[in-house]
């Protein structure tokens, strides 16, 4: 799956899965709060970042951008 979603992208991936007023937040709030309904841990962008050990993770490659 992609993951280098533009805003957009990701405010359609979070309402595909049923989250609803994501239209004002940071993109990095709305992947939290994806994280969270899609039952992960919420951790995009976190210290928990510097050892992640998700290496499957979809938002990985951002996080670690961050």
């Amino acid at each position: 799956m992609r993951c280098d979603m533009h805003i957009n992208e990701v405010r359609a991936r979070a309402k595909a899965a049923g989250l609803n007023g994501v239209g004002k937040m940071r993109r990095a709030d709305i992947i939290l709060q994806i994280q969270r309904a899609e039952n992960y841990t919420p951790c995009f962008g976190s210290e928990q970042r510097k050892d992640c050990p998700y290496e499957t993770c979809c938002w990985r490659g951002d996080c670690l951008q961050i």
